[in-house]
């Protein structure tokens, strides 16, 4: 029964990726391509660590995949503000 969980979170991850690179190639400008690929590879993300985590042999494992999990949901939302903060300072610099 876990395994069948543990597949379900890893599916559904994959399919937030998948709708992350959707957004990211179909939204019409910057900032929502921007929050689209944010906001759907940390909820992929998630799901790809709690699938793994019902797998992991040793609660070790299942830590390292957490801080992991933190490490990249911290770098991703301070790219994305840097990203936005630049891409604002380019729309004033050019009115």
């Amino acid at each position: 029964m876990m395994n069948w969980i543990a597949a379900a979170l890893l599916i559904a991850g994959c399919f937030f990726y998948i709708a992350g690179t959707v957004g990211l190639l179909r939204l019409p400008d910057g900032f929502s391509r921007l929050h689209a690929l944010t906001k759907a590879d940390n909820l992929g993300l998630g799901f790809l660590v709690l699938g793994l985590i019902l797998l992991a042999p040793d609660w070790l494992y299942a830590l390292k995949l957490v801080l992991i999990w933190l490490l990249v949901v911290i770098s991703g939302a301070s790219g994305a503000h840097l990203i936005a903060k630049r891409a604002l300072q380019d729309q004033r610099e050019e009115i």
